[in-house]
């Protein structure tokens, strides 16, 4: 496909073309879990999104050409006090989290990453990386605690579009005698004996969250690389710190030519908080929905406006894959996706228009021939969706039924009866009650058979 993709660069606040800087290998960088707790809903978008993103860059530049890095922060104060809450190791609290956090995106359909780095791997790196900030005075030491000088960098806030003022004017930061100012922030801290820590220059410590993720980019993609992404809940301070920090000690002018920031996830109207008690986990959703119906749900708006969560989502996202799957047509051969129906994706990564070709297509897969439905399928495929035979998609929604076969074919029987004795009443009353099961029931030549709505 020779069409150009156009996505919205956080830096510098527009849709730009993308021309990665060696179309044999485009690099991404994405801020993977902090493992400490179950991820949610919020968690979701973000793997939705850039799952999305690598399979229109694999389209356009081939799938060996695209390289795609997500970190796992394995080593943080949250993960500490989260340990701390559960009464567990660090170590069995990390783990557990990881393995869930690998459920979920098995179960929401999204690829594996290229590389998919921890933290506690690569802390030799965060040394060498604190080393050379402090030699060339872009950090400094106090105290066994190292810090970024933050106006040694005069481009900070560069991302945010605003001045250090209005960037810590009633931003929350860490208050400390050991900074020389409040908005300069951790790159090193020391580590009780109970906590994790690595022998450093400065002590035994551990390494402040940013400079996490400026060592593990570099590692995978270099000092400059194409995308970097997120939630826009880390475009400050996180990412504005991780290209202070990474500019500094690479001397370079730019970490990342993209930045690339997916919006907020309500329910309600109301942001997801503990306060609230509205926190929706990912696997709380795992015996009631089809992760496909998820992933369908986070596509249907767009990746940059904020989205509310509700169950009226949910509910009509199951409904469009019912339908969508009953002219499920697995390809007999190599069938190309229309340019035309692509086109949404490559223009910022607009999945709502993808969606709507996708209905346009469906709607001639009804009327149309087996090539009609293997593109339907196709176009379904590449975002992820349609991926499992009908008779699995059939199977999960009738395990997640609160009545079984037995008690519907009964249901059923007397319904057969109540209209044999001319009780139609009842006989509706029946049909209305297996309706609310999710079960449709449907007459014809004098037979009645049953499927899930």
């Amino acid at each position: 496909m020779n069409k150009d993709i156009y996505l919205s660069n956080s830096l510098g606040g527009n849709k730009e073309k993308f021309t990665p800087i060696n179309p044999k290998k485009v690099r991404m960088y994405v801020c993977g879990p902090t493992v400490y707790d179950d991820p949610h809903i919020g968690n979701a978008r973000p793997l939705i999104v850039f799952d999305i993103l690598f399979k229109v860059l694999k389209c356009k530049f081939g799938k060996s050409s695209v390289l795609y890095v997500r970190n796992i922060t394995d080593v943080d104060d949250k993960i500490i006090e989260g340990a701390k809450q559960k009464n567990i190791s660090i170590n069995k609290l990390t783990t557990d989290i990881t393995k869930r956090f690998d459920e979920d995106c098995d179960y929401l359909n999204c690829e594996k990453p290229s590389f998919e780095p921890k933290a506690t791997e690569n802390i030799p790196l965060m040394i060498d990386m604190i080393n050379i900030l402090i030699k060339k005075n872009n950090a400094y030491e106090n105290k066994s605690h190292v810090y970024f000088d933050v106006s040694s960098f005069k481009d900070y806030g560069k991302l945010s579009n605003k001045n250090v003022d209005q960037l810590f004017s009633g931003a929350r930061v860490e208050v400390s005698d050991n900074k020389k100012r409040p908005e300069d922030f951790v790159l090193w801290k020391p580590s009780l004996n109970e906590e994790p820590g690595w022998d450093s220059p400065w002590g035994r410590g551990r390494p402040g969250w940013h400079i996490e993720c400026s060592a593990m980019s570099k590692k995978y993609l270099g000092d400059t690389f194409d995308i970097h992404g997120g939630g826009r809940d880390l475009l400050f301070p996180h990412h504005e710190n991780e290209i202070a920090q990474s500019r500094c000690a690479n001397d370079n002018k730019c970490l990342s030519n993209f930045w690339i920031h997916n919006g907020f996830i309500t329910v309600s109207n109301e942001k997801m908080s503990k306060s609230l008690g509205n926190i929706l986990k990912i696997k709380d959703f795992y015996k009631k929905y089809n992760g496909q119906v998820l992933r369908l749900a986070l596509m249907s708006t767009h990746y940059k406006q904020a989205m509310d969560w509700s169950d009226e989502l949910l509910q009509q996202s199951q409904k469009t894959l019912d339908k969508w799957y009953e002219y499920q047509k697995k390809p007999e051969g190599k069938i190309l996706i229309p340019d035309e129906d692509l086109n949404p994706l490559y223009d910022d990564i607009n999945t709502p228009g993808y969606i709507s070709n996708i209905h346009k297509l469906y709607d001639k897969a009804v009327k149309g021939s087996d090539k009609d439905k293997e593109i339907f399928t196709m176009a379904c495929n590449f975002v992820g969706l349609l991926t499992e035979p009908k008779s699995k998609w059939q199977e999960f929604k009738k395990n997640i039924l609160d009545i079984s076969e037995e008690q519907i074919l009964q249901k059923i029987k007397d319904r057969n009866k109540a209209r044999d004795n001319k009780n139609y009443e009842l006989a509706d009353k029946i049909r209305s009650e297996l309706l609310d099961k999710g079960i449709l029931i449907e007459d014809k030549d004098d037979k009645t058979t049953w499927k899930i709505k």
